[in-house]
């Protein structure tokens, strides 16, 4: 059998993004032959060829990697099921976008994708900012998009359990992970009680941070936060937010930035010393593939001094199911690489698509709402619950410490905090959550 040829990153990346409208189209159409006069023409029970599936995330700067494992995830996903016969006989193809952290952008590209690419299905986007400004237009396009990566909060308790719209669907966890979970960890540490803050300065660290502060206090009122220092996107230069919170000398640092900005944040903070100084650090997304390759040589070297916490969305080495053994084999024989959070949520979301048109057999949004409301389905993170209220998947994920693993060619999460789900998940009805910058 001929070995399928690897591709790399770059040129994934670049493909996706040559055309004019940054898009790429996947999908085994298969080529048109002549057939015998007699034969019958099969039926179409969708009434289509193809289920034009859209995607987007971002593709370019320093987060350039979600995009790709987004498109990785999801492709690997496409190619399985057509190399199965597709989906009630009609093949999948993808077009995927991308999203450059804009809001607007977001919101341009869910537009085209879903009237003039004609896409029957949404998913991916990255930022939080950007998965705020979709959500609203999701009723005026009539599409269901499953958010694979941004995680703020208001997402689902606001838009979807507050004002309805039934279109938004999220298969990751949101920052409840990162912020209540982390709460619920850190509770149990008495000696630290003087926490700050390096935190994005948008959405997403405005929620982790919000959360954190509130749930931490309920359980620890002698806690004390004592500085915060806010990043934008495209910061690369960390040695002032850096000093500003070292200034307060704190016990321990939580921290939202993430990818290329992560790994910068991490090396920064061991070039300062401060992990001579503190006794912990939370990196909210430092499970993730991208973050733990850039520092792969700062944990074997003992740098960190075993303080160093994180989580992801899902975690390579976590669940030990087959489910999730085969779907991180077949990923690095594909690719060539580990899976992170946002390739197991993007190929999660495929099947989902799939056991909701295969239940309903139909493309109506409608339709497909209801099959996906309440479904329980096994995912390589896990066995995955969309709650009715609010279109959230409910799954556990756990945090732990950054170590090396002979099984593994980068850094793990060690020493697992697996908490159930409901345990640090929101429930609603929701109560309002007060954030002062």
């Amino acid at each position: 059998m001929t070995a399928r040829k690897k591709i790399s990153r770059r040129a994934f990346l670049k493909a996706a993004t040559a055309a004019g409208i940054g898009g790429m189209t996947w999908g085994l159409r298969g080529v048109s032959e002549a057939a015998p006069q007699k034969a019958k023409p099969k039926k179409k029970i969708l009434g289509v060829d193809v289920i034009k599936i859209g995607g987007q995330g971002v593709t370019s700067g320093a987060h350039a990697d979600y995009g790709w494992q987004i498109l990785a995830g999801s492709t690997l996903a496409i190619e399985e099921i057509n190399a199965k016969g597709g989906v009630l006989g009609s093949k999948l193809e993808m077009k995927f976008m991308d999203e450059e952290l804009k809001p607007a952008v977001a919101v341009k590209n869910a537009r085209y994708l879903a009237t003039d690419w004609g896409a029957h299905l949404l998913f991916g986007v990255d930022s939080s900012g950007s998965s705020m400004a979709v959500g609203p237009v999701l009723p005026e396009l009539d599409r269901i998009c499953m958010f694979v990566h941004a995680s703020t909060h208001r997402l689902t308790e606001e838009l979807v359990a507050g004002k309805g719209i039934k279109q938004i669907f999220r298969i990751s966890v949101p920052v409840y992970q990162e912020s209540i979970l982390s709460s619920l960890i850190f509770k149990e540490f008495p000696n630290i009680k003087r926490w700050a803050g390096i935190h994005c300065d948008y959405e997403y660290g405005y929620s982790v941070w919000a959360l954190f502060q509130d749930t931490l206090k309920k359980y620890r009122p002698d806690v004390e936060f004592v500085s915060i220092a806010w990043a934008p996107f495209w910061t690369m230069d960390f040695s002032s937010h850096i000093a500003a919170v070292m200034a307060a000398n704190p016990d321990a640092i939580h921290a939202t930035p993430w990818a290329g900005e992560g790994v910068m944040l991490l090396r920064q903070a061991l070039m300062l010393g401060v992990f001579d100084k503190v006794q912990a650090w939370f990196q909210c997304m430092g499970g993730s593939v991208d973050l733990l390759e850039g520092i792969s040589r700062e944990v074997a070297g003992g740098k960190f001094k075993d303080k160093l916490w994180a989580t992801a969305r899902y975690i390579h080495n976590y669940p030990d199911t087959p489910e999730n053994k085969k779907f991180v084999a077949n990923f690095r024989k594909r690719w060539n690489r580990l899976p992170n959070y946002s390739a197991e949520t993007a190929y999660s979301t495929i099947y989902v698509f799939k056991a909701a048109v295969e239940k309903t057999r139909s493309l109506k949004t409608a339709e497909l709402i209801k099959a996906i409301e309440g479904m329980e389905i096994m995912t390589p993170g896990g066995k995955r619950f969309f709650r009715p209220e609010d279109h959230q998947a409910v799954y556990n994920v756990p945090a732990g410490r950054v170590v090396m693993d002979p099984n593994y060619p980068i850094p793990v999460l060690g020493d697992l905090k697996v908490l159930p789900a409901k345990s640090y998940y929101r429930h609603p009805p929701f109560e309002a959550i007060t954030f002062k910058k």
